[in-house]
């Protein structure tokens, strides 16, 4: 007795909702990016810089300011989530408010929106997390101290 699985096409495959192509342009896009935040060039060396041009180009970015690259983008995206989950709140008063031809469907269409509401919390309090390890993490190293007068 010999059994034989088959798959579907390539095409008709998906990952977590998403074809192999998109999953595969992901992941190149998350690499290309990998490599730019780790500071490495085109040719695959780390750029290295003396102290002086660290210290200018730290001054010139920080403007004053004492927060690190990653908490500045931690909270832009927590901002952006904050934005979405207002938008996504809108949307799910306005779906209430609203008839539908059945209860089922209005019921189907308000659990929709509120998976989406659930989903945009879980990543506001991803990155409220992250956020708050990033900044003890810069308090413990005094990073957080102001040295200027």
């Amino acid at each position: 007795m010999s059994i034989s699985v088959g798959f579907p096409a390539a095409g008709a495959i998906t990952i977590n909702g998403k074809s192999p192509a998109t999953i595969e342009a992901l992941s190149q896009g998350a690499a290309d990016n990998a490599a730019q935040a780790l500071g490495i060039d085109e040719e695959g060396k780390l750029r290295v810089a003396s102290a002086s041009e660290a210290e200018k180009a730290e001054t010139q970015g920080s403007e004053g300011d004492n927060q690190s690259l990653v908490v500045k983008m931690l909270l832009k995206r927590m901002k952006e989530l904050q934005a979405q989950l207002q938008e996504q709140q809108q949307q799910l008063a306005a779906a209430q408010a609203a008839s539908y031809p059945t209860p089922e469907a209005k019921a189907t269409v308000v659990m929709a929106i509120q998976g989406q509401i659930v989903d945009t919390n879980g990543a506001l309090q991803e990155v409220a997390g992250k956020l708050v390890k990033e900044l003890s993490k810069d308090a413990s190293s005094g990073a957080l101290v102001s040295t200027t007068a």
